[in-house]
């Protein structure tokens, strides 16, 4: 299966209570095509000021593979800077957020597995 960039589905929302929309670019449409190992697969693009509200992860974990444009991550509390080449992981049980704090759009990849 090859699906071009134009092909992929595009959602525009607020994410967990933060602040604006979040453009999620799906790699993966369905849990199916994560064989029932994960529910998302998506290249996701925060605007500056905008951000992912802070939430806990239950029955599954996180992961973010920034690409470009930097941010603040919370990790557990924890305020990190973060940019293109950093990883994130928020296993179950933890908690996170992300801040796009600089001047261009905050692009990574994130992954949710079970």
């Amino acid at each position: 299966m090859i699906r071009r960039q134009q092909d992929q589905v595009v959602e525009f929302k607020c994410i967990r209570g933060g602040k604006g929309e979040v453009e999620q670019h799906k790699i993966c449409e369905s849990v199916d095509e994560l064989y029932g190992k994960g529910r998302l697969f998506n290249l996701m693009i925060i605007e500056p000021g905008n951000s992912i509200g802070e939430h806990t992860h239950e029955g599954d974990n996180e992961i973010f593979y920034f690409l470009s444009g930097t941010g603040e991550y919370n990790d557990n509390g924890t305020i990190v800077q973060v940019g293109p080449g950093d990883t994130t992981i928020c296993n179950d049980g933890e908690m996170h957020g992300l801040v796009n704090t600089g001047d261009e759009p905050l692009k990574f990849i994130a992954l949710i597995l079970y």
